[in-house]
């Protein structure tokens, strides 16, 4: 069973590795199209196709994401922890491949566009990684447990609850400066639908980051140690 377990491990690494170096790559060529003098804020003016081409990349990623951890876990807990494990395997080794590909970012602190989809996230590179970090420790708290009960850890839903509540504040942190953009250029505006979309376009190349809310970010990434925490001493019990 352990052999099982650690092979599942490795190739779950092997995969987020080489999906952490393809989207680095596809970002390699986006800036080499886009920002030849180097990446940096307000946006380039991007072809629409490319623009909605991205969007669906991004979903598309995290489908491939979720379907590893889905094959690979045995019930929903376990594949929860593959899928966040992935993810943050991806993401790490996506910003390591643009620093030594583009020298990119300059620092742990440098902006980046973090995410898509609902809508923009934005942030310094140190505050994904930090989320990525705590990913990989629970999912590796879970996958030790795993191996010394055959499979029968499940999350309870005191754990869903303070995870979730981590995982809300840490998306408004990350949303936080954007929509603050936003609510700056449409109040007191009323536009139609069409006119919206337009309107929000035209604006995302305007943006500039101004201040991220590290209150709320470490507010939320407290409560997910926490989580990981109690998550941590309930195991210890149960062995």
């Amino acid at each position: 069973m352990n052999n099982k377990n650690h092979n599942i491990l490795l190739w779950l690494t092997l995969f987020a590795i080489s999906m952490g170096i393809f989207e680095g790559a596809v970002v390699v060529y986006l800036r080499a199209l886009y920002y030849p003098s180097g990446f940096e804020f307000p946006l380039a003016i991007m072809d629409i196709n490319i623009a909605v081409t991205e969007l669906i990349r991004e979903f598309a990623s995290l489908i491939m994401l979720l379907s590893v951890g889905v094959i690979a876990g045995k019930n929903f807990s376990q594949r929860f922890a593959w899928f966040i494990y992935s993810f943050a395997v991806w993401d790490v080794v996506y910003y390591i491949f643009l620093y030594f590909i583009l020298g990119w970012p300059e620092s742990l602190f440098t902006w980046d566009i973090l995410f898509l989809l609902p809508i923009t996230w934005t942030g310094p590179v140190i505050s994904p990684l930090i989320i990525s970090g705590l990913m990989i420790l629970l999912s590796l708290i879970i996958y030790k447990h795993n191996i010394k009960t055959d499979y029968t850890f499940k999350l309870i839903k005191k754990d869903w609850a303070i995870l979730i509540s981590g995982s809300v504040i840490v998306f408004i942190s990350f949303t936080w400066d954007y929509c603050r953009f936003l609510v700056r250029n449409f109040s007191n505006t009323e536009l139609k639908l069409k006119s919206f979309s337009n309107k929000l376009f035209d604006l995302s190349v305007q943006y500039i980051p101004e201040r991220f809310p590290w209150v709320i970010f470490l507010t939320g990434v407290l409560i997910l140690f926490l989580a990981i925490y109690f998550i941590w001493v309930r195991m210890k019990k149960n062995l």
